[in-house]
């Protein structure tokens, strides 16, 4: 395998993409993205990678939030949404939210249930708010299959000058669970949950700022060895091919911040080391999660398809650690 920092220096010559939609695949450009990890599985925002049983599953954004499983990181098969009827409390609390359509959620295994998080908002507004719905299984094929909403966690208003979309839940070294977020507006947040109700640990408990851009989001924390690593996205997304996201990433040793670059410079001050971005014909890398599996960590993100009009797809690819500590990206094996 190759190892890569963010632009891969080996880039391909490639065919463009004309207005009408993607002109012919080349052998090449299909090489570089099996290489580069696609899943050829439409998917936008999504969530940390989970396994229930002998099943990895993950979730992303769409009606009722929807979701994929799979039995080996490669081959996904289509899942249940998690809602069929809207919760109430979405409608009164973010009345712009049309047609179940909720964003980038998130999931972890805590105890005996799964948490998931999810965002309801509506586009350029930070009206928004994060709920959990929670489940003893991901199976639904387990007579204990049921999805639970439990309400609102964290909300934002137009007077506010954060917005609570994203989610991004993670753990620390001691145990206590956390909610990263954000989007625009100040940057990234973090606030402490109850292991308990998965809910804020206090309705005005500290909301920690990590990280801040002019045009930044989801957020991903990682913990290994003795520091939490913060990846984000700077850019746009969701425009296709001219999508610009790029996933840019600090640590820290404490989850609370600060988050400093290779560089040492404060992810607060304009700090960020890229870490992954357009090469070719895979665009706009975004919404790391990290998982394990047969002894080793993958990196799983959504990028848009230059040989395919630009579609959402997922991509999963090993993620090796540095001599420094520092994460980076390999290469699959080709063909």
């Amino acid at each position: 395998m190759v190892a890569v920092t963010f632009a891969l220096a080996t880039t391909p010559v490639l065919a463009q993409s004309s207005s009408a939609g993607a002109t012919p695949v080349s052998a090449q450009e299909s090489e570089w993205l099996t290489q580069l990890g696609s899943r050829h599985v439409r998917v936008h925002d999504p969530s940390t990678i989970v396994k229930c049983g002998d099943e990895y599953w993950l979730f992303y954004t769409g009606p009722g939030v929807a979701s994929y499983h799979s039995k080996d990181l490669v081959k996904w098969e289509r899942g249940p949404s998690v809602f069929t009827n809207a919760p109430v409390w979405t409608v009164q609390t973010v009345p712009a939210n049309r047609w179940m359509y909720y964003w980038a959620p998130d999931v972890i295994h805590l105890g005996k249930r799964y948490l998931l998080y999810y965002a309801v908002s509506a586009f350029g507004k930070n009206r928004s708010a994060i709920g959990l719905a929670t489940n003893p299984t991901l199976d639904p094929t387990d007579p204990g299959f049921r999805w639970t909403d439990q309400g609102v966690v964290v909300q934002s208003t137009n007077t506010d000058n954060f917005n609570t979309i994203d989610p991004a839940v993670s753990r620390d070294a001691d145990g206590n669970l956390w909610l990263a977020f954000g989007s625009y507006w100040s940057g990234i947040k973090l606030i402490q949950l109850s292991p308990d109700t998965g809910k804020r640990i206090a309705t005005h408990s500290p909301m920690y700022s990590l990280a801040f851009n002019d045009s930044i989001e989801a957020s991903c924390i990682h913990r290994h060895d003795d520091f939490y690593y913060l990846f984000v996205n700077w850019g746009r997304c969701c425009r296709g091919t001219n999508s610009t996201y790029e996933i840019r990433m600090g640590r820290s040793r404490r989850i609370t911040g600060p988050y400093l670059d290779r560089q040492g410079v404060d992810l607060m001050a304009g700090g960020g080391t890229p870490f992954l971005s357009t090469s070719g014909p895979f665009i706009g890398p975004g919404h790391a999660g990290i998982v394990s599996k047969g002894g080793r960590d993958w990196l799983s993100c959504h990028f848009y398809d230059g040989t395919d009009a630009g579609r959402p797809t997922l991509a999963i690819l090993p993620l090796g650690w540095g001599a420094d500590g520092w994460p980076k990206v390999q290469l699959l094996p080709g063909k």
